[in-house]
């Protein structure tokens, strides 16, 4: 079976990691999350999951009710873009290029060398972005 969690590159609605915060919400709905890995937004911390919602203007815990009410990706981002904001194109195009970006020579690259190197990873020294840790923590290719 492929990792449950689908890449933060996919994309609904033209927005990175969305998908993933979806997957995340309903994996731990039914059976919970992968060990290591966490859900919600975690207070001091710019978690990805909190990311997504201050882009979209919505609450966390809002976002996993209307996840977990059913329908599609796409209805639930319709849902978010009614009770939060719609970001227009440019806030998006700037928004993924961010996310695609983060851990390499930013705020976040020693956290990412960190985490890298708790993974057994340290001498990937190919992985640059969290994008790529994921993908390759979770058997796709970065």
């Amino acid at each position: 079976m492929a990792f449950p969690l689908r890449s933060p590159r996919d994309m609904i609605g033209g927005i990175m990691v969305l998908g993933r915060i979806l997957d995340k919400i309903r994996l731990n709905a039914v059976s919970g999350l992968p060990p290591g890995y966490h859900l919600d937004v975690i207070p001091g911390s710019r978690t990805f999951d909190d990311r997504i919602c201050c882009l979209l203007g919505v609450e966390f815990a809002a976002l996993s009710a209307r996840t977990l009410q059913g329908g599609t990706d796409e209805e639930v981002l319709e849902w978010c873009f009614e009770n939060g904001r719609k970001p227009d194109k440019e806030h998006i195009e700037i928004f993924n290029g961010f996310m695609m970006k983060r851990g390499w020579r930013d705020a976040a690259t020693n956290g990412l060398i960190q985490q890298r190197a708790e993974a057994g990873l340290a001498h990937r020294e190919d992985i640059v972005t969290f994008f790529d840790l994921m993908d390759v923590e979770e058997g796709r290719a970065p």
